[in-house]
């Protein structure tokens, strides 16, 4: 399958890469920072550099790859956990116009999937309604929905202790991903049973 993974070199995108690579997989990692192609080209993808905010570019880059699924693993959040309730406007950004640009250029691919993660626990600070719209925008094209409950491990705000429920480790998160490239349309909770 050729997929087209907007988020290559997030959290979960570094560990994705290599487990669809290996699993026979042609994959598009797609970033919007150039100093990380080489990063994307030696996890087995091949690199894109766009920003999903810029529709012209996204949709070219994505019908230049001609994928037959885009997966949306965006978020737009910063180093220090503290600093999320300040800074929620992007990535709530991210949920709205960045899934909107992605199913636009998903669409004008041709792509027959499209799958976004999510979250599997109640956010803060209104940020229901954002969230359930993303949600609902990627139903409504028979796309898969992914919740994730809150990660730990390497390289995430848990390295070294455990959130509350939901929650999975990253490295799990990323190999429970994996099979939900056929799923059927519809929701589905990766999370660490309570």
């Amino acid at each position: 399958m050729r997929i087209f993974l907007a988020g290559a070199t997030g959290v979960i995108g570094t560990r994705l890469v290599p487990l669809l690579v290996a699993a026979g997989h042609e994959v598009a990692g797609m970033t919007r920072s150039a100093a990380k192609t080489e990063q994307v080209r030696a996890a087995g993808a091949e690199p894109v550099i766009c920003d999903v905010y810029d529709q012209d570019a996204l949709t070219a880059a994505v019908v230049g790859y001609g994928p037959d699924l885009v997966m949306h693993q965006l978020t737009d959040l910063p180093d220090d956990a503290a600093l999320i309730p300040e800074l929620a406007a992007a990535n709530s950004r991210i949920r709205s116009e960045g899934t909107r640009n992605l199913i636009a250029a998903a669409r004008a691919a041709g792509a027959k999937r499209f799958l976004a993660q999510s979250i599997a626990w109640e956010p803060v600070g209104g940020r229901s309604r954002v969230i359930n719209d993303h949600e609902a925008a990627v139903l409504d094209i028979d796309g898969v929905v992914v919740k994730y409950g809150q990660f730990y491990g390497p390289g995430t705000y848990y390295e070294t202790e455990l959130p509350s429920h939901p929650r999975v480790h990253v490295d799990s998160a990323a190999a429970q991903t994996v099979p939900l490239l056929d799923a059927p349309s519809g929701v589905v909770i990766v999370a660490d049973n309570p």
